[in-house]
């Protein structure tokens, strides 16, 4: 009797996995080789295949979030759709900074994400945590109006308290103060953290929350964003989170390294109509609605070009990926990649090492430390590949380099909160400053030649020298990367 209760669940089993595997090929928006991978999981091990499906393979359904109600910033669209408009027939006028060679992506960005080209009058860049949060925490200080505020991590820790205590200070005194957080991200959040925040008038809201329970089952669709902007003339976007650990203050991490901007200027209203769209997703009860105040007119439309652009699993391209695969097809002196994790797709392996056959001088740069263990051993598969071709590997040694940034021939650079990896490309919402200007783009490159002091030089000899135990990390972890 035993066994045919045995035969029955297990009957049962393969007919679950069957009918899932058949939806995952014929209905479901995948790439092949994640397909595959999924595949193969849930026949290997189909009882914890499934599981471990229904936590990272589902997809987001677009009823899974709400609609951004009462949200219409006209202006805002008309200038996207004139500059496409103008793009197309060629009669379009870039700023004076703008190089010609870089008008192809500003146009496949217009066209596919609400990125219209805009310029910054003033930009600045961090790649040190203590000397980010010291200019955020003056410019909430200066905010008169409105503070926006946009995190994938806050932490209930010594800087996270510090934050949502200026912030509340700042809501008593009648300043608009809206934070928005993602409830997987941001997990370690008490109850109560808020609760003084609500009192003095403060909002937030949490982006896609446990349904049932405070366990959240949901690890993939995360929002992954970074962005602050405040009386909508000043923004930050790039990688920081809000926690001790990205001032240096966690032992096991050591010294943070990584990338942010400080944007003032016409940009600014890129970064306030994403956070307008995030928040509406998120917050039922407090729906925004456009108002001048929230995009003031500018005094100097000229300055740095740029471009804001996100990226979510709902869209149907990969509009950060296709972002960096147009920016390395371009490059023909030097391509300078940061990025934590490191697991690319075909078509940027291969735009890696075309750019370094063709004699490109292409040099990433990865953590030495691993806070994900198995997805590090990906990374490593990965850039073991890209020896073989000439692509210079460095592994920085100074604490954690979580820094997300491509610089292309010192004239045109990205920083964001998109990783080099699928999750972030297809998975995730995700927003990265594009940004067109020689000067910025030096400064970025010097900073990426500084970091490299502080690297080892990985070789094709350190890779053959590694126990085998180890190459087979490596490669099982290269194998399910589709869906790491």
């Amino acid at each position: 009797m035993s066994f045919e209760w045995l035969s029955t669940i297990s009957n049962i089993f393969i007919i679950v996995n069957v009918v899932l595997a058949f939806f995952i090929l014929f209905f479901e928006r995948k790439t092949a080789s994640s397909a595959w991978a999924w595949i193969l999981i849930l026949f290997f091990i189909p009882i914890l295949g499934f599981v471990l499906y229904l936590l990272f393979g589902k997809p987001l359904r677009r009823s899974r979030l709400n609609r951004p109600v009462a949200y219409e910033n006209r202006d805002f669209t008309d200038l996207k759709d004139r500059q496409l408009a103008e793009m197309k027939s060629r009669s379009f006028q870039p700023p004076a900074a703008l190089e010609e060679k870089w008008m192809d992506i500003v146009q496949m960005n217009a066209a596919r994400t609400d990125a219209p080209l805009s310029t910054a009058a003033d930009i600045q860049i961090f790649n040190d945590g203590k000397r980010k949060f010291d200019a955020l925490f003056d410019d909430i200080r200066a905010a008169s109006k409105h503070i926006h505020l946009q995190y994938f991590i806050l932490n209930d820790d010594d800087l996270g308290q510090a934050l949502l205590a200026l912030l509340t200070e700042k809501a008593q005194q009648g300043v608009k103060v809206l934070v928005l957080y993602d409830d997987l991200g941001s997990s370690s959040l008490p109850k109560h953290f808020f609760d003084a925040f609500h009192g003095a008038g403060g909002k937030s809201a949490a982006f896609l929350p446990a349904m049932l329970t405070s366990i959240n089952p949901r690890l993939n669709h995360r929002n992954h964003r970074k962005l602050v902007v405040i009386d909508g003339r000043v923004g930050y976007t790039g990688g920081f989170n809000v926690g001790d650990e990205y001032i240096g203050k966690k032992k096991e991490f050591g010294y943070w390294r990584d990338t942010h901007l400080r944007i003032e200027g016409q940009a600014v209203h890129s970064l306030q109509n994403r956070f307008f769209i995030d928040w509406n997703q998120a917050a039922e009860k407090y729906p925004m609605k456009y108002a001048e105040t929230y995009f003031p007119k500018m005094d100097h439309p000229s300055g740095v070009p740029m471009q804001l652009v996100a990226s979510g699993p709902l869209e149907t391209h990969e509009d950060i990926k296709n972002g960096y695969l147009k920016m390395i097809h371009h490059a023909r002196e030097s391509i300078y990649l940061q990025t934590p994790y490191f697991i690319p797709d075909k078509s940027i392996m291969d735009a890696l090492r075309t750019a370094a056959l063709g004699g490109v001088d292409v040099q990433l740069m990865i953590p030495h430390l691993a806070d994900h263990l198995f997805v590090h051993s990906a990374t490593l598969s990965f850039a073991r590949e890209l020896l073989e071709d000439g692509v210079k590997v460095y592994s920085y040694q100074n604490g954690f380099l979580h820094a997300k940034t491509l610089v292309v021939d010192r004239q045109a650079f990205s920083v964001g909160s998109a990783n080099m990896d699928v999750r972030s490309f297809a998975l995730n919402f995700e927003l990265n400053a594009f940004v067109y200007d020689a000067g910025s783009a030096q400064e970025m490159a010097d900073l990426f030649l500084q970091d490299r002091k502080l690297c080892v030089e990985l070789t094709e000899a350190d890779f053959k020298k590694q126990h085998w135990i180890e190459k087979a990390k490596q490669d099982i972890a290269k194998l399910v990367s589709p869906i790491l």
